[in-house]
Parts: C-alpha cells; sequence; structure tokens
C-alpha cells in the first residue's frame, strides 16, 4: 500500500500511509482507537475506495473496487464491527458473497464444514444458529471461521483472540504460524501487546491517521509500542490499594435462566459480592455470561433461584426497579444496547436520571440543569466529543464507554455489572476505564467483571469464578492464581 490517503467529512483519516506485509510474515498494526488501523485495512478489503494511493498485491497493481475483488485476490479481514446479517445463520453468513454454490446451496455439506473448522481451531458454535441468537464473541467466531472458510492468503485479524481461553490462543498462534511458514501473509490488529510481541515478526504504529514507525518486533519493546501509540509513558500495571471488605451487596444462590434459544444458560449459580470486592468472571463467550448478567439486571427472567441486592429480592424485578437499588450496568454491546445511537451525548448521559431532580421538574425536563450535569461529567470522564448534542454514534469507541461509565457512575452505584469493559479498546482508554473501576471498588461498590482478557481480570479482581456450559467451575483468589488452571477451567474442567 503506497501513500495512500482516506478522507471523511472533517477527518484525514488515513495521512498518505505506506504498509507492506510480505509472503510468510505475520504484521501487527497497532494504533490509539481512531488513529487509522481499521480504515486503512477497509481500503485493503475493499469496503472503502482510497482517495488517493495504490495497491499492489503480489507486484501487480490492482483496483480494488468492491469486497468482491479483495475475495477474488485472496484477501479476507475480521472486522472489529461484525459484518453479518442478523436474521440469516451462522451457515449462511459464512458462504455470503462466494461464487459456488451459485443456484442450490449445499446446506448438509456446508454445515459439516463449518463444523470440522470449528473442532480444528476450537471454535464452536452451532452452524444453524441465526445470528441474533449468539452473543458478541460468538459473532466474532463466525467472522474468523469466515475467513477460514475461505482460505485468504493475506488475513487481517482484528483483536481475534478477545474471546478465547489461553490454550485456544496457542492453538491459533500456532496456526497464524504455520500459515505464515506456508507462505501466506497474516496482518493481525490487537490491543494486548503481549500477543503482539509473541505472535508476529513486524509492527507499524499508526497515530493520528500516520505511520510513526515500522520495526522489527525482536528490536522493540512493549513499554517503546506503547509510547509510540500514546505519546507518552504508559503504566502497565494498576494500582489496586486495600480496601476492607463491608456487607454481602449481591447474593446469587441457586440461579437458572435459559438463552435466546429456549435452552438452559444458567445451572444452579451461586456466589456472593461484598461492599469494596471485585469479583470477576472469566470464560469463553456463550457460557451464561451474558444471561447472568442479563438476569441480575432485570433484562432476562430467571427460571429458579434468587437473586438479592442489599438484602431486596430482585429476582423478578423490572430493569427500573433494579436502577433504583444503584445499580449501574455496562453492557457488552456499547452502541446497540447500552446507547441509543442517534440521540445527542447529552441524552444518552441522562438516560438513568432523567426523570429525578436536578434533572426534571415534575414532568417536564430542566435543559439548563441537564447542560451544567452533562458539562461537568464529560469534563471529570474526559470524554473527547465536539458538543453535548453530537450524536453519540459518532464517537469513538474509548469515548462511547466513557459516556456509559459517566452515565453508570453518576448514580452513585451499589452494584455495578460490566461486561467487557476494555473490550476493543486501546491502551490510553483501556487505562483510563480500570482506574474508574477501581476507583468504584475503593468508594465501596460491589463489581461483577465479566471479561475474557485473563490478564484484566487478574489485575482487577479480587476473586474470579470461572464459568462453562452454565455452570460455576470454582471461584479462586485473583492474587496469585494458577492461568493454566483458570485455562483448563474455561474449558471445562472442575477445580480440585
Amino acid at each position: 500500500m503506497v501513500s495512500i490517503a482516506k478522507r471523511f467529512p472533517g477527518v484525514l483519516a488515513n495521512d498518505h500511509i505506506d504498509f507492506d506485509v510480505k509472503a510468510g510474515e505475520i504484521h501487527a498494526l497497532l494504533g490509539e482507537n481512531g488513529a487509522g488501523k481499521t480504515t486503512l485495512m477497509s481500503v485493503l478489503s475493499g469496503l472503502y475506495r482510497a482517495d488517493e494511493g495504490e495497491i499492489y498485491i503480489k507486484g501487480q497493481k490492482v483496483n480494488m473496487r468492491s469486497p468482491r475483488d479483495a475475495i477474488d485476490l485472496g484477501i479476507g479481514m475480521v472486522h472489529q464491527n461484525f459484518m453479518l446479517v442478523e436474521p440469516h445463520t451462522v451457515a449462511e453468513n459464512i458462504t455470503l458473497g462466494l461464487k459456488t454454490p451459485r443456484f442450490f446451496l449445499d446446506t448438509a455439506g456446508t454445515e459439516r464444514r463449518i463444523t470440522g473448522l470449528s473442532k480444528q481451531y476450537g471454535l464452536q458454535v452451532d452452524p444453524r444458529a441465526r445470528i441474533w441468537q449468539l452473543s458478541v464473541g460468538e459473532q466474532q467466531r463466525v467472522e474468523i471461521l469466515k475467513m477460514l472458510y475461505r482460505g485468504a492468503d493475506i488475513l487481517v485479524l482484528d483483536e481475534p483472540t478477545a474471546v478465547l481461553t489461553p490454550q485456544e490462543v496457542e492453538e491459533l498462534f500456532a496456526t497464524l504460524r504455520r500459515m505464515a511458514g506456508e507462505g501466506q501473509a497474516v496482518i493481525f490488529i490487537s490491543h494486548k501487546l503481549n500477543e503482539v510481541m509473541d505472535i508476529s515478526n513486524r509492527v507499524t504504529v499508526l497515530r493520528h491517521g500516520k505511520v510513526v514507525a515500522s520495526v522489527n518486533t525482536t528490536e522493540t519493546s512493549k513499554q517503546e509500542l506503547a509510547r509510540m501509540m500514546v505519546g507518552r509513558e504508559v503504566l502497565f500495571r494498576v494500582e489496586k490499594k486495600p480496601v476492607e471488605l463491608g456487607q454481602a451487596v449481591l447474593k446469587v444462590e441457586g440461579l437458572r435462566a435459559l438463552n435466546d434459544k429456549g435452552l438452559p444458560a444458567l445451572k444452579d449459580i451461586s456466589f456472593t459480592i461484598r461492599e469494596g470486592e471485585i469479583l470477576g468472571v472469566a470464560g469463553v463467550a456463550g457460557n451464561g455470561q451474558r444471561e447472568l448478567a442479563e438476569v441480575i439486571t432485570g433484562l432476562r427472567k430467571a427460571t429458579g433461584g434468587c437473586v438479592s441486592i442489599s438484602e431486596c429480592d430482585t429476582t423478578h424485578c423490572s430493569p427500573r426497579e433494579i436502577i433504583r437499588q444503584q445499580v449501574s450496568h455496562v453492557p457488552e454491546d456499547r452502541l446497540g444496547m447500552g446507547l441509543v445511537p442517534n440521540l445527542a451525548v447529552s441524552d444518552n448521559i441522562i438516560l438513568k436520571g432523567y426523570r429525578e431532580p436536578p434533572l426534571a421538574k415534575g414532568p417536564f425536563l430542566d435543559r439548563l440543569s441537564i447542560r451544567n450535569f452533562v458539562a461537568k461529567l464529560i469534563e471529570a470522564f474526559n470524554i473527547a466529543t465536539p458538543t453535548q448534542e453530537t450524536p453519540v454514534r459518532l464517537l469513538s469507541g474509548g469515548n462511547l464507554q466513557r459516556t456509559i461509565l459517566a452515565r453508570e457512575i453518576s448514580i452513585g452505584p451499589r452494584l455495578m455489572v460490566a461486561v467487557h469493559p476494555t473490550r476493543g479498546l486501546d491502551i490510553g482508554a483501556t487505562e483510563s476505564v480500570r482506574n474508574l473501576l477501581l476507583e468504584q471498588r475503593e468508594n465501596g461498590a460491589a463489581i461483577l467483571l465479566i471479561a475474557e482478557d485473563l490478564d484484566e481480570l487478574l489485575a482487577l479482581s479480587d476473586r474470579i469464578a470461572v464459568m462453562y456450559e452454565g455452570k460455576i467451575m470454582g471461584i479462586v483468589p485473583a492474587e496469585g492464581a494458577d492461568i493454566e488452571q483458570i485455562g483448563l477451567m474455561m474449558a471445562g474442567s472442575k477445580r480440585t
């Protein structure tokens, strides 16, 4: 890719970028949210057309007019924002856009091949399930399988390991190394610098749409890469202060619930979280974590068991009644569930408190109070937005998450349910979100933290519960936890 420039209204996303990847190479692409990584790869995959610049594949200049051209040239990309058709099945999504079969679909053959790939790469997913029935993590697996199914020569992976156990990450990395050994090119986008240092041969760092540096991985370090990404030194450890635990805030006893397909998702789940404690929940996506968060926050009905918040039975309460118990919820799907994309930043921030003073006077909104309230939160949480009235969908991933956290923390939560709060965020935004969670812990909040990043769970949590197929395999102290043991529990082994 030579001198690639891509402009959007008011934004130069790619500022004449030179980028190359060699056959047999794993090339990592790093940068903050909004640095231009996804735009550059969308140009390579035919989703966008460059305003300036040229693309060469195997020495030949190509004119990339559409994703079909990219597919024909052997380029496949797993996008951070999934390119899936929700009403269709997994198998239908994986075969969309292929030239064959043309008129008569070999559904059974396609499903068999997908099942084989699923087992081969440890990416379990039901080929007949519809996309809307899958969690965010499961949808990411479908995207990875789609590229593997097509046998791409140039494979672009955007955060591919977010939903894998440590053992599955090792298997995926072995596969990528085997692909590179066979002459294929792999472009690996990740915010996990440990992975970048482990898997890549070269690293290119983008900042503000420009290339900061392109270096051999063996000639750099995590600290240097982080500094190039954000333009300042980054602390890789979080300062988790000792906190004296208070009374039990959340009690879950024998909880059972069904998933969207009507199958058991939670099977006799029991645990307690106290004031000033973070309980981390580890597990591969699709093992009941989403359903657990939704039952606790009133978004899904329990079929058995009990949920108590501060000694109050909330098992069958509505979301509004649970909000009144000072419960905050940071969902995994920021734009789909956490925010209303077309509403202004200010409207999204007041969604939990607009019925009460000082934001309301009787049945009417107090616009002056709202402006002052929102201005304070935008400043306190460092939300980068042109104005309060900017539609929230125009913000970067990090600012979307800060907007949600500003709203959820502003109610002074006794209990916070945070689901993948740093997924897809760059190092700077991740550091900010983690510090906000620890600040709430120090203020006495009980936090249920659901994540698949074991490093994050170990850094933030006081205890870690591991879920597999709707059951808790074990609960272990985070300090001194054995990652190998946690990985085995994530794969279905009970704690001994």
